[in-house]
């Protein structure tokens, strides 16, 4: 009997049951000089001890004394059992002795795999695994027709030459799949393709539209020039730089020239030309001066003071005095101002060696009214109380400053105080009113009028609030 243990319906009477392993005897032997039974195996591991005696009895033992029991087997034999799988599920009863029998045919018994593929699994899970699972099944292609074992299947699968396959493009169309590769490299209308022109790769089925904007694609110069297979994104500079047949305007279009011709032809054009371009430019040179002047004019206008008050840096003051010396009644101009917004442009000047009665030993200053834009909304003549000072430049937190000051009102007849004629406007001879003896040579050096090689001269205009306003 296997060595497994038995699922007996009832507990085995103690008869039946080897005192050595406490179980159901295995082929039973009988001691014949006690009547003792135990089971074959248990009985030879006892005696393999070297111990002779009758486990029982403790009587001596003879090997020849010893005989099977086929009866008492029998009844062994003979006994329900369950079927040792019964935990599992098998619900089989019967005698000891069917038990082998039932083996073949029970559903839950392991068995190895009749391919010889080394799984042992329960019967019942067998045709599964010879269906699906068993490497060693037998399995023919369902598209090419051949056998092979279930591992190289697993192999084939995916690689059949005749199993139809949609194309990996995703065009739609369906074919063996040995037809692929050249559907793929000459059929496809979503193939990838590059262009022939600027080499970027795009789906065949839009390569067509994609020539009509390629920026390498060959165009012909719509100036007919005869330059063969411009790329499209050149023409733009061909037509500028390169295109002998293409109209342009004359280089003197600047200065007036309005003719056009080939490019080709502008050299002959030019020679032709010279003399009424050089009169054009002349023009052009002329208008330019102009323009240059307004600007002029309109920078000085934006740069003056409106508030009635002139500060004059005079920097370099000894090389501009020895000039002075040098050149006889040379006068400084002070940049223009106005009294007021809107109101009148007047300049100041200055004879650093003096003028008049003070030429050689004084300061001479004196201020003249200028044409304003404004001119023709004022009141004439000029009539505003002017103060001339030269500033004391020493630091006021040593030493209180001693500005020297001199105010005068200005006489209405007099012609510089009068409206000014535009005429005259730039004519600087025109003297105007002032002091010839405003400070010293000797005077100016007492303190610090004279700074850094510099001296200020200020002049201010008293305009009544009303007028401001």
């Amino acid at each position: 009997m296997p060595g497994f243990d038995y699922k007996f319906l009832e507990k085995p009477k103690r008869r039946f049951q080897c005192p050595l392993c406490s179980k159901a005897m295995r082929e039973p032997v009988q001691v014949s000089t006690c009547g003792h039974r135990f089971c074959d195996t248990c009985l030879q591991e006892f005696l393999s001890e070297g111990v002779f005696k009758c486990p029982e009895d403790q009587l001596p033992l003879d090997y020849a004394k010893i005989y099977p029991d086929p009866e008492l087997e029998q009844q062994i034999l003979a006994l329900p059992i369950r079927c040792i799988h019964s935990e599992e599920g098998c619900r089989w009863t019967g005698q000891m002795k069917q038990l082998q029998s039932h083996f073949s045919t029970c559903a839950f018994n392991v068995i190895p795999c009749p391919n010889r593929c080394s799984v042992k699994l329960t019967r019942r899970d067998l045709p599964e695994h010879l269906q699906h699972d068993c490497p060693k099944r037998k399995v023919k292609c369902e598209f090419c027709g051949s056998e092979f074992t279930g591992e190289a299947y697993e192999n084939h699968q995916g690689i059949c030459p005749q199993e139809s396959v949609y194309c990996e493009n995703k065009c739609g169309a369906r074919m063996m799949r040995r037809l692929l590769s050249q559907h793929t490299m000459t059929e496809c209308p979503k193939r990838t393709q590059p262009c022939k022109y600027c080499g970027k790769e795009f789906v065949y089925d839009t390569i067509q539209n994609h020539q009509y904007h390629c920026p390498r694609f060959p165009v012909q110069c719509p100036n007919q020039c005869g330059t063969p297979n411009i790329a499209r994104e050149d023409l733009a500079n061909h037509l500028k730089e390169s295109c002998g047949s293409a109209l342009v305007l004359c280089p003197f279009k600047e200065a007036g020239c309005k003719h056009r011709c080939p490019k080709m032809a502008v050299g002959r054009h030019l020679e032709e030309s010279t003399k009424s371009h050089l009169t054009m430019m002349c023009n052009l040179v002329g208008r330019q001066r102009q323009q240059i002047m307004e600007l002029r004019r309109e920078m000085e206008e934006l740069s003056v003071s409106h508030d009635g008050v002139l500060i004059w840096k005079l920097t370099d003051y000894s090389r501009k005095l020895q000039e002075a010396k040098l050149r006889n009644n040379h006068e400084f101009f002070s940049p223009p101002f106005y009294t007021h917004r809107y109101g009148y442009k007047l300049q100041v000047s200055a004879f650093l060696n003096g003028n008049g009665s003070g030429e050689g030993s004084h300061l001479s200053i004196y201020i003249r009214v200028l044409p304003g834009e404004y001119d023709s909304l004022l009141e004439w003549p000029f009539s505003y109380k002017v103060t001339f000072s030269i500033l004391d430049q020493s630091d006021p937190s040593l030493s209180k400053p001693q500005h020297i000051t001199e105010t005068f009102n200005p006489d209405p007849n007099w012609k510089n105080f009068q409206k000014p004629c535009s005429s005259n406007s730039l004519d600087e001879s025109t003297l105007g009113f002032g002091y010839p003896k405003f400070i010293s040579h000797e005077e100016i050096k007492k303190r610090n009028y004279i700074r850094d090689n510099s001296i200020f001269l200020k002049a201010s205009i008293e305009i009544p609030q009303k007028i401001m306003a």
